[in-house]
């Protein structure tokens, strides 16, 4: 009976001293946890409120028509310059011809024009000769009125006479005026071509850029990709009509790169500045740790920048501890950054300088 007693009595102090042993593990864990937590807090900055952006870069029309063909699908990998949407050309094709042939009226108006120009400078010139003649005619009409008036004072003519010759001179000056006042309407009509043309040139240049505009709505008829990446979703339907400058779909820029948008609280970025290094973590691969760099912190905060910011002199003014956005680049080589996507969250963790 006492040997039993004993038995149990050693069980008692051994699962006491386990008791002890791990409870005094336990509470050195915590101890060591605390001075990391305490190191940690002394030395960084952390937040969990960020995430992987990416230019999404929107794709427009700039031509409309009804969809043709649609040669990409949800989320394809594309390259620069790749065929993404074809639309109908019929009406585009119908248009050019309409452009070609108001240019080709155009040019021949022209044409007509300038062989009018040189009509009416011919006839001008005739004209021009004709006025010499008629002077000529004039002045031998006028020496011939002078004889015969001196004549008549020496009753060398009769009346009649000199009256005819007054008439022949009277005629004489009314075709030099006649002459006169014909060069000069050739002359207006001369200028009045010469202002057509004028015109007649600018409607060319009209008709010219109407064509180049209605070749570039054909060559918008191709939709290209404006620059590597990955499509977003497929929104288009074959047969659909679009609008000049509707959006039909996201591209996710590779080009341009990636970066971390890390929202730290007002109280934490008292010591931040660019160039200090960060270390990051995602959520979605949680056992790599990423690097980078401050590139840039926010001028306001992200409630300013708001479609509608709060206004506290409403009187509604409860205190909130804003946040602030840090754009973080990331310095670790691009193949290690190729499986991260947009939108992905992470973790940051910035030294205190």
């Amino acid at each position: 009976m006492n040997d039993k007693i004993k038995k149990y009595e050693n069980i008692d102090r051994l699962a006491v001293k386990t008791t002890y042993i791990v409870a005094l593990i336990v509470l050195l864990f915590l101890v060591v946890w605390a001075i990391f937590a305490m190191v940690s807090f002394w030395r960084f900055e952390e937040t969990n409120d960020a995430q992987v952006k990416e230019y999404i870069n929107p794709i427009l029309t700039r031509s409309a028509g009804y969809v043709q063909e649609i040669r990409y699908s949800d989320h394809q990998e594309v390259s620069k310059g790749d065929t993404l949407v074809i639309l109908d050309k019929d009406e585009a094709n119908v248009s050019l011809l309409e452009a070609k042939a108001a240019l080709a009226s155009a040019e021949a108006q022209l044409k007509v024009l300038e062989s009018n120009v040189g009509t009416a400078s011919s006839n001008a010139s005739v004209s021009e000769a004709k006025i010499s003649a008629a002077r000529a005619e004039l002045w031998q009409q006028q020496q011939e009125f002078d004889r015969y008036k001196k004549l008549l004072e020496g009753e060398a003519v009769t009346q009649q006479q000199f009256e005819n010759v007054k008439t022949r001179l009277e005629v004489a000056r009314s075709n030099f005026e006649a002459m006169k006042n014909a060069y000069h309407a050739s002359k207006g009509r001369t200028r009045d071509v010469s202002a057509q043309i004028a015109v007649a040139e600018a409607t060319i240049q009209q008709r010219r850029s109407t064509l180049e505009r209605v070749k570039l709505d054909m060559k918008y008829t191709v939709i290209t990709a404006p620059s590597d990446g990955y499509m977003g979703k497929k929104n288009l339907q074959q047969g659909q009509y679009v609008q000049k400058g509707q959006t039909i779909g996201f591209i996710v820029d590779q080009n341009q790169g990636k970066w971390i948008v890390a929202n730290f609280e007002e109280t934490q970025i008292a010591e931040m500045k660019e160039g200090l290094e960060a270390s990051i973590t995602i959520d979605a691969y949680p056992d790599e740790t990423f690097h980078g760099r401050i590139e840039s912190l926010s001028p306001a905060t992200g409630s300013e920048f708001s479609l509608l910011p709060t206004n506290n002199a409403t009187g509604n003014f409860v205190k909130i501890t804003q946040r602030f956005p840090v754009r973080i680049l990331f310095t670790d080589d691009v193949t290690k950054l190729q499986k991260l996507r947009a939108g992905m969250n992470a973790e940051v963790c910035v030294p205190k300088s």
